[in-house]
Order: C-alpha cells, then sequence, then structure tokens
C-alpha cells in the first residue's frame, strides 16, 4: 500500500514516544462531538437512510449523491468501470488515484496544474484534486465544467476530488454532477474531523451512481457513520463557527511558518512547502514529538497540519525556531 500521514504507531515504533503532536493528515484536530447513538444503530444492518442524502445534497448542493465508506472505495472501483482509457492524474496530487488508474489496463499519466487544459484534449478521463493535496493549488469551478463538457462530447469523464473543498465552497461543482462525464468526490472526514468514520460521497448522474452501488455491495456505510454524520451534516452552527475558527488558524499557520522562512501554499487545515532538506526536517521534528508529512517524489517537501491545543503550537513554534538556528 501508499504511504499517507496518521501513522502514529509507526513513529511510536521508530522514535520510541508517547506525547505525539500529529501534523501529519490536515484532519480538522477539532472534531465533530459525537452524539449519544441510540442502541439499534449498532443492532441493525444499516439500511439507507433518506435524512442522510436529504441532509448531505442541501450542504454539498448536490442533486443526489451515493454514501459511501470513505471515498478511498469510490477511487479504487472507478477505474473498473471504464474499458481501457487514457487517463491524465494532476500531479502532484493524493497518489491514490494514480495508483489506481494505472491498474485495470488504462494508459496513466501524470499532469501538472498548469498542463491540464490541453489533457483535456489527449485523454479519456482526467482527474483533478481541488484543492490539491498536498500543494492547495485551485482550479476555477467555471473551468472545470468547461473541462467537463469537453470530455462528455467524446464519451470522457472528469473527475474532481473536493476532499478538502467543505473551506472553499466557491470551488465546488458538485451542484453540476447530474450532468454524465462529471464526478465529484467528498468527504465528511477531513472538515468534520472524522475520518475514522469512513465516510465521503460522490456526485454524479444517476446511471453511474447506480454502476458504483452495485460495485460496492449492500450496506457500504455503516448504521453509527450515517446517525453521526446526519447530526454533523444538519448543524449549521458548528459549521460556521468551524469555517471561522479553521480560516484563522489557517492563517496563523502560514504566518507562523512564513516568519520561520518556509513560504508556504496549502488550506486553512494544511501548508506544504518545498523544503531542500525534507527529510533532515522530519527527523528533527519526530524527535521532538511532532509528526509531519513527508514528500520525498513528485510533491517533494513537508505538509504541516494544525496543532490541536496551544501546548501543540507552542512546542512547533519552538521546534520551528531550533530548526532555523542549526
Amino acid at each position: 500500500m501508499l504511504e499517507h500521514g496518521g501513522n502514529l504507531r509507526d513513529a511510536a515504533r521508530r522514535f520510541g514516544r508517547e506525547d505525539w503532536i500529529d501534523l501529519s493528515t490536515g484532519i480538522n484536530p477539532h472534531a465533530y462531538p459525537i452524539p449519544p447513538l441510540p442502541a439499534d444503530a449498532w443492532h441493525r444492518l444499516p439500511e439507507p437512510d433518506p435524512r442522510l442524502l436529504d441532509a448531505a445534497c442541501a450542504y454539498y448542493g448536490a442533486p443526489q449523491l451515493l454514501p459511501v465508506a470513505g471515498t478511498q472505495a469510490v477511487i479504487q472501483v472507478l477505474p473498473r468501470l471504464r474499458p481501457p482509457s487514457l487517463v491524465a492524474v494532476s500531479a502532484p496530487s493524493y497518489a491514490e488515484h494514480a495508483h489506481h488508474w494505472s491498474r485495470h489496463g488504462h494508459v496513466r499519466r501524470l499532469v501538472s496544474y498548469a498542463c491540464l487544459d490541453r489533457a483535456v484534449d489527449e485523454n479519456d478521463v482526467v482527474v483533478v484534486v481541488n484543492p490539491n493535496n498536498p500543494t492547495g493549488e485551485t482550479v476555477a469551478a467555471e473551468r472545470l465544467l468547461e473541462w467537463a463538457a469537453r470530455l462528455h462530447a467524446r464519451g470522457g469523464w472528469l473527475v474532481v476530488d473536493e476532499a478538502f473543498g467543505d473551506t472553499a465552497p466557491m470551488l465546488s461543482v458538485a451542484a453540476h454532477a447530474a450532468q454524465p462525464g462529471l464526478v465529484v468526490l467528498r468527504s465528511v472526514g477531513k472538515f468534520f474531523g472524522l475520518a475514522g468514520l469512513r465516510l465521503g460521497f460522490v456526485a454524479a448522474n444517476g446511471a453511474l451512481l447506480a454502476e458504483l452501488a452495485d460495485q460496492l455491495g449492500p450496506w457500504a456505510v455503516s448504521g453509527p457513520a450515517q446517525q453521526i454524520a446526519l447530526r454533523a451534516l444538519l448543524d449549521t452552527g458548528w459549521q460556521c463557527d468551524t469555517q471561522a475558527s479553521l480560516a484563522q488558524a489557517g492563517e496563523r499557520m502560514r504566518a507562523l511558518l512564513h516568519a520561520h522562512g518556509m513560504v508556504s501554499s496549502g488550506t486553512p487545515l494544511f501548508q506544504w512547502w518545498p523544503e531542500p532538506r525534507a527529510e533532515e526536517f522530519h527527523e528533527h521534528m519526530a524527535s521532538r514529538g511532532i509528526w509531519c508529512r513527508l514528500f520525498r517524489e513528485a510533491a517533494r517537501g513537508i505538509r504541516v497540519g494544525l496543532p490541536g491545543s496551544e501546548e501543540g503550537w507552542r512546542r512547533f513554534e519552538q521546534a520551528l525556531h531550533e530548526w532555523r538556528e542549526q
């Protein structure tokens, strides 16, 4: 399997600490508070709850959605639903897209964001992460819709991964996903801080959603996940407060990094910069109980999420100061 953030057990085995600050994932450190669940959430088979679909469609602005056990499940299944195709994947970006499109007989190539427009006319499928993970690059919604129309005219797909899109709703194209050829992925884990819930949604035309549902099988989303997500998606007060607090925390992180010589880009949930001494920086932080995300290849650099406490902010700032003084 590919390497991902959040692997604190690996960090503990290697460095032998217990007081870890996990900045490796870009997940909101202040998760939505889990409400008490009725006993039947655990006892009954998890039949689909239409209230969850209504709440999700309202929240994402999408005409129709399919709940899934995390968008990772869809990333793995989508390449099975097309005959061998020419596929362009935005790069650098979430590596699971390129990994799975390279299987199942497709010809996959990695394309920089600057070259995506040309790739639309040269490929059958184009995959875009928007906002991008890890660099934070974005593509305007109007351009994405134009690309989707150009691809659809040749029977192609535009797949847009909006996993970090909650803090940038103006970029979303989920409202247009009923049109053939456009597939939009949304995640509950990042903004709501509920990655362990393993819940996401796919917006697409009805025929493709039916194919996905058939591939994923019955009971794809657990009963507890459905009930918790329903509560979170309806809680507009928490959502508004969280948008404001994440914007403030994201700017705080950007300014802190800039003050220590790192010119970063990203979203309110994470920052990334092309660190020339990436391995040394990662080791420096890990030796102080701070787990960052190290990128060694296409996006060579460091990504950091948000500390969950003032103590975490203090320790991270001190570690940055010590790094700069080396």
